[in-house]
């Protein structure tokens, strides 16, 4: 189980004026200095004592064509997963029919057939037009 740190007040405001004054750039920095394991410890201290300007906060700036293209990959990764999705959802019942078919055609072996039959079968398949529609 994990380990309990319970750090006083007078750590706290210490840590906190160190990073006002300047000698540690960052939360972080001053987190690792004296190895505090919470990530968010030491931003959640600056925010208690009213020091949430001290905070460095990310401003991202962006333009209209870079939005409209992280909007398209965004939609471009859900339909490459949709697709992967039915893709296997596909396999599995390609396997299952086998096995069910080499079940009731009393066939044992059943990798041995998939391994003579199912590739010939999948190139006819294809051959006579019956793709699969993705």
């Amino acid at each position: 189980m994990k380990e309990m740190v319970r750090y006083s007040e007078a750590f706290k405001l210490q840590v906190v004026r160190e990073i006002e004054e300047g000698r540690h750039g960052s939360c972080n920095a001053a987190r690792e200095a004296y190895r505090i394991r919470g990530a968010m410890t030491v931003r959640k201290w600056l925010m208690a004592y009213g020091k949430e300007h001290l905070i460095r906060r990310t401003i991202r700036v962006e333009t209209t064509e870079e939005r409209n293209e992280l909007k398209r990959l965004k939609d471009r990764v859900r339909e490459l997963e949709s697709a992967l999705s039915d893709a296997h959802l596909d396999l599995r019942l390609e396997r299952a029919y086998i096995d069910l078919a080499c079940e009731a055609g009393g066939i044992q072996d059943v990798e041995g057939f998939k391994k003579k039959h199912v590739g010939p079968l999948c190139a006819m398949h294809m051959k006579a037009g019956r793709k699969r529609s993705a």
